[in-house]
């Protein structure tokens, strides 16, 4: 379980400083949200984390969420608030699996891709690694 204060730089920003971020809700069910510390409230910065189950037995399936919601004022026309949002999906039919192996190559994999230019073990928080600049830019 996440400590109810994420302020020993789990979290960063683009240039790679700390975001801190405290629990403002639990449940209900398997969901948590943070906001970060000192917000506006009509500029929130929020994370969202939420697990759901189906199934039993080996067609027992989880399928969990990560999720940063950013609202931010427009810089077209500086009046309008617009929320941004990034985040992963992890479907693993754990059913099926025993341990956290597969699913953590996968996980590494997706971040690894995003996070960097490829022969290099820099992590980039810019959003000039791979993944990151198609999904900043749209291209691929």
């Amino acid at each position: 379980m996440l400590a109810d204060s994420l302020v020993t730089n789990e979290i960063k920003n683009s240039a790679g400083a700390e975001v801190e971020f405290h629990r403002i809700l639990t449940g209900p069910g398997r969901m948590t949200e943070f906001a970060q510390i000192g917000e506006a409230p009509a500029y929130q910065f929020r994370l969202h984390i939420k697990h759901v189950e189906a199934g039993a037995g080996l067609k027992l399936v989880r399928r969990s969420l990560v999720r940063f919601d950013k609202t931010v004022l427009s810089s077209v026309d500086s009046i309008t608030p617009v929320t941004i949002s990034f985040y992963q999906v992890a479907v693993i039919p754990v059913g099926h699996l025993t341990t956290n192996a597969e699913p953590a190559h996968v996980n590494a994999a997706l971040l690894s891709f995003n996070a960097s230019l490829g022969a290099t073990t820099t992590i980039l928080y810019d959003g000039t690694g791979n993944g990151s600049a198609a999904l900043l830019s749209g291209g691929i």
